[in-house]
């Protein structure tokens, strides 16, 4: 029984150990590469506004249309349960007005909030952890310059046992590496800071890159695409066919800051609001770092790669006002793109009031899975970008599930000239993210 109790004890000590080991906490403050457009030399607040919105705060923390930036309450619908972000204006009551210094650097080092509770990984300090802390306590100065506002947090609506945060300790052990941005000396300073912008501030790994079966980011797949609140983010690797590999620079840089490239197809969804919120507004050559950044990342096809087809037969047999030679004519589909979207994004699909309308070449209607089109077509799209302000409006409200699921088969026939797979069961599957 002695014996037991020792084996007993010996194993509890050796797993506490391991769990202390392995949540281990670097220290150090850390240092950021040079951006353009927060150089060491600028003023506390403005740092701290430029690096806020590379860090894309507002697209998590402000409810579309509620004027109540940074004031939480965005849901995020998870597989077991939905998430609300919380508020962090400098409100002392229910914002992070109370919060110190270290409680802040706490939580985007540590995943820690300020009672000592773990946060959720859905709040990427698993990116954040790499920031320096002086980048980290700029973004606080900024944030604390800002209208109060006393909006109480929503309780999250979590199945047993993910609504037990002490589970995440272990979480963190397995997967969380807490440790700052430490630079390449092998690589250029231009390719160090679109790393840091992309894997730190822009934290793109978060939408991009595979997760495994405990919501973990699968590196061994970065940025190789991703399913992220019913949306495909998707493979921004340098495969030149299935990523964005045989993209140029300036089809990168557009998409970027406008949310549009030519021939490559414009942002919605979560996209859009990291255009809107975030992209649009770095400096030309902190673009141009994120750039040099993404073209070093090892090509690979990801899981449900995407072909492009550039030339496909029924679009360039089109004219911009009829179609040509549709072997879809006589479907649900091809009606309901005749009657509600012809008008704008034409038979030839090269759009007319504006090329954001545009669907050739575009990775959305080669998804034979139609998840982004099927999407877009319930949810509608909005983008703000550097020149323009594009909308087109939601459908899931006219149309039944069958409709939604004719009518993406036929554009992903007609554009993509592929068997589009959507069925009236994907549809409302899909509604489900609304």
């Amino acid at each position: 029984m002695i014996r037991f109790l020792i084996v007993v004890v010996v194993i509890v000590l050796l797993g506490v150990g391991a769990y202390l080991y392995l949540n281990r906490a670097d220290h150090s403050d850390g240092t950021s590469p040079a951006l353009a457009g927060a150089p060491a030399s600028a003023a506390v607040l403005a740092r701290g506004e430029y690096l806020t919105r590379a860090a894309d705060c507002a697209a998590c923390h402000t409810v579309p249309g509620s004027g109540k930036n940074y004031a939480g309450g965005v849901a995020f619908r998870l597989p077991f349960g939905t998430i609300y972000s919380s508020n962090i204006t400098a409100d002392e009551t229910n914002g992070i007005g109370s919060w110190t210094d270290d409680e802040f650097v706490h939580a985007l080092h540590d995943g820690i909030g300020k009672h000592g509770e773990h946060l959720y990984p859905a709040f990427p300090y698993t990116s954040y952890t790499a920031l320096s802390r002086a980048d980290v306590l700029a973004i606080k100065a900024y944030l604390f310059s800002l209208p109060k506002i006393s909006q109480p947090n929503r309780r999250n609506d979590l199945s047993f046992p993910y609504n037990q945060r002490w589970t995440l300790g272990f979480w963190n052990a397995a997967f969380f590496k807490n440790r700052r941005f430490q630079p390449d000396a092998s690589q250029s300073s231009q390719w160090n800071s679109g790393k840091y912008l992309a894997t730190a501030l822009g934290h793109c790994d978060e939408c991009h890159t595979p997760r495994n079966v405990a919501f973990a980011m699968d590196h061994a797949q970065e940025l190789s695409g991703e399913m992220l609140q019913g949306w495909h983010a998707y493979n921004i690797t340098s495969d030149p066919v299935h990523g964005i590999g045989a993209w140029s620079d300036s089809d990168i840089a557009s998409y970027l800051t406008t949310g549009h490239a030519n021939g490559r197809g414009s942002a919605s969804g979560p996209m859009a609001e990291a255009v809107e919120n975030s992209l649009r507004f770095l400096q030309p050559a902190d673009t141009g770092a994120l750039i040099t950044y993404l073209r070093s990342v090892p090509a690979r096809a990801g899981k449900d790669p995407i072909t492009v087809d550039t030339k496909p037969a029924p679009t360039l047999a089109s004219s911009a006002t009829a179609p040509a030679g549709d072997a879809h004519a006589d479907t649900a589909g091809f009606k309901l793109f005749e009657g509600a979207c012809a008008s704008c994004h034409q038979w030839n699909g090269k759009g007319q009031q504006t090329p954001y309308a545009s669907l050739l070449g575009t990775r959305g209607v080669n998804d034979v899975h139609g998840i982004n089109v099927t999407q877009i077509l319930l949810q509608g799209s909005s983008l703000r970008g550097e020149n323009a302000d594009v909308f087109m409006p939601r459908f899931g409200d006219a149309y039944s599930n069958t409709e939604i699921a004719a009518l993406a088969n036929y554009v992903i026939a007609h554009f993509g000239n592929k068997q589009g797979t959507v069925t009236p069961d994907d549809v409302a599957e899909r509604r489900k993210q609304l």
